[in-house]
């Protein structure tokens, strides 16, 4: 790859993840402390990037990868996207901001899928070449979480504001990413192509089934730390909350160089079994937390993040690769997305929400909800999960 495509394509990970990281991690804070809404709506606020995440594969695969350059369409989401983000930070009632915050992450959730598939256009060795690419999202995110806590703007719009600049700069820098053009097909994709249902035929198999299964499930409870956890370091008066998140981040960036290790030792059913031990983990140090002696409780299930989203997410995309024909696997990765990101981050959306406001914001309470939730999957993971020996296999190999 040519040194000037790497830093086009470097600089568009970055910002493609400041993006995110900038307005969704503190946004429960801005609802809770300043607009005064309640946990249900929280909950469902932050629950529009699932219901995005849902409707997004029509788009990507029926739509903006058969009809357009994949660099003009990225410009395009983002442009709006940017403008639609910058209204969200002007609204004050919760029906208007649901509708426009919906309106926004349907603009932004397919460039996920887009910004990943023009970097693999321009890529000779994909497996070698995109992590390097990647790590600057991480970085971008981390970036962003520093740049809000430090200034000190968590409980406002600005960070949404901050957010809708930096993505009206990435539409912009689109349109001098490389050029990507539509894909060249005779088929027509259905949404049964664009959902991955080919992949149904899978769960044939009693493993992937469970696979299937309890990764739903555990989304459940993983969505009460996406949306609940800067509010609540914000509530206990934890200093600069959203520099303090990006710790996760950094644990994120080195577990997944270590990964490699790891797998060769302990394979996918432990992996993610270790993954889902440190989602109940971090909630139950949460629950006992708090900013005076026991801060450190706090800070250990913040650098939890590493090892909670590598080892369930990571390995479980590698599980899928490994356990799908050739043929599926696509469909198999649009089904798991769909399944986990998707019904499985509405429901925790919603459900987070309505435990925040059945205990009245008693963390201690509120924590032990998800931590028992996960908990409860890896006892159902750990008896019924039995992947085949050449997963494992393969994984230590």
């Amino acid at each position: 790859m040519r040194l000037d495509t790497r830093v086009k394509l470097s600089a568009m990970m970055f910002l493609q993840y400041f993006v995110w990281g900038a307005w969704s991690v503190t946004m429960g804070t801005w609802l809770a402390e300043t607009l005064h809404f309640s946990g249900s709506q929280i909950g469902l606020a932050y629950g529009t990037t699932a219901l995005a995440a849902m409707i997004s594969p029509f788009f990507v695969g029926m739509v903006a990868d058969r009809f357009f350059a994949t660099e003009r369409i990225l410009a395009a989401l983002h442009l709006v996207g940017g403008a639609v983000l910058f209204f969200a930070s002007t609204q004050t009632s919760f029906a208007p901001l649901y509708v426009v915050l919906l309106g926004y992450t349907l603009c932004y959730m397919p460039t996920l899928a887009l910004t990943n598939s023009l970097s693999f256009h321009q890529m000779k060795d994909a497996g070698s070449e995109f992590p390097a690419i990647r790590v600057l999202g991480t970085i971008g995110w981390i970036v962003a979480g520093l740049a809000v806590g430090t200034l000190g703007i968590e409980a406002s719009a600005a960070p949404m504001r901050l957010a809708a600049a930096g993505s009206i700069a990435l539409g912009l820098f689109c349109f001098f990413l490389p050029h990507t053009p539509p894909q060249q097909t005779r088929r027509r994709m259905t949404w049964k192509d664009a959902l991955g249902l080919d992949a149904l035929k899978l769960l044939r198999d009693r493993s992937f089934a469970i696979f299937v299964l309890g990764s739903f499930l555990i989304c459940i409870p993983l969505q009460f730390y996406y949306t609940f956890t800067n509010p609540f370091l914000n509530e206990l008066h934890v200093t600069n909350a959203a520099g303090k998140m990006t710790m996760g981040q950094m644990s994120e960036l080195f577990f997944m160089l270590v990964m490699p290790w790891f797998f060769r030792r302990l394979g996918v059913k432990t992996m993610m079994l270790v993954g889902m031990a440190a989602w109940a983990t971090r909630y139950a140090l949460f629950a006992m937390g708090n900013n005076g002696s026991l801060v450190a409780m706090l800070y250990a299930g913040i650098l939890l993040h590493g090892v909670c989203y590598d080892f369930f997410f990571v390995t479980g995309q590698i599980y899928v690769d490994q356990k799908a024909p050739v043929e599926l696997r696509a469909a198999a990765q649009g089904f798991i997305a769909f399944v986990t990101l998707g019904v499985g981050m509405l429901i925790g959306s919603w459900l987070s929400g309505a435990v925040v406001d059945a205990y009245q914001h008693r963390w201690d309470r509120i924590w032990l909800v998800p931590s028992a939730g996960a908990a409860a999957v890896l006892v159902l993971f750990a008896f019924f999960f039995r992947p085949a020996p050449q997963h494992s296999a393969a994984a230590a190999g």
